[in-house]
Formats: structure tokens, C-alpha cells, sequence
């Protein structure tokens, strides 16, 4: 039983979901930019230091899959991970809390 609504957004709405997901994007933008300033400054360090052992590639695999689902969640690669979905899950949950109300009445 799929409650399929029409979201109507208010020129504010809209302006206020453009604005955060350009915020969304320019966090993702700045995690990428400090994940390869970081991880480059980490190779440096290692060749430097300790050259016989990498151990530069750690901390950037598992940096790197953290940018990997970071990006995936912005950019909206998977529609779970989506605002859509988001916003289709809140409107669901709000449908059966007035179903519920109203079933009480």
C-alpha cells in the first residue's frame, strides 16, 4: 500500500533545498580537497621517513572510501542515499501518523 503524493514546494522551499544542496556539495568539495592535501603530505612524510614500509596507504584507502560515500550521498548516485527518497519517506510517515490519528477519532 504505496502512498504516492504530490510535493508542492514553495519558491522558498525551493530556494532553501538549492541552497542546501549546494552547501551539501561545497563540504563534499572541501573533504576532497583536504583528503588530497592530507594524504599527499602522509606520502611525503612516509617515502621520507620510513621508505622500506608504506604505511601512507591506510590512512588514504580508508579516508578515500569515506570521500567515496560522501560523494555517492551528494551527488545522489544512489536514490536511498537521495533527497527524494528522504522527502518520499517523510510524507509516508507522516501519511500513517494521520491514518493512526484519524483512526482514533
Amino acid at each position: 500500500m504505496g502512498v504516492i503524493m504530490e510535493i508542492n514546494y514553495s519558491e522558498e522551499d525551493k530556494y532553501y533545498l538549492a541552497k542546501k544542496k549546494v552547501e551539501n556539495i561545497k563540504g563534499f568539495y572541501a573533504n576532497l580537497t583536504s583528503f588530497i592535501g592530507v594524504n599527499i603530505i602522509l606520502i611525503i612524510i612516509n617515502l621520507w621517513t620510513s621508505p622500506e614500509y608504506l604505511w601512507f596507504f591506510w590512512p588514504l584507502l580508508w579516508w578515500g572510501v569515506g570521500v567515496l560515500f560522501h560523494g555517492l550521498k551528494v551527488f545522489e548516485v544512489f536514490p536511498v542515499l537521495g533527497k527524494g527518497w528522504e522527502e518520499r519517506k517523510i510524507k509516508e510517515f507522516m501519511e500513517k501518523e494521520k491514518e493512526n490519528k484519524n483512526k482514533w477519532q
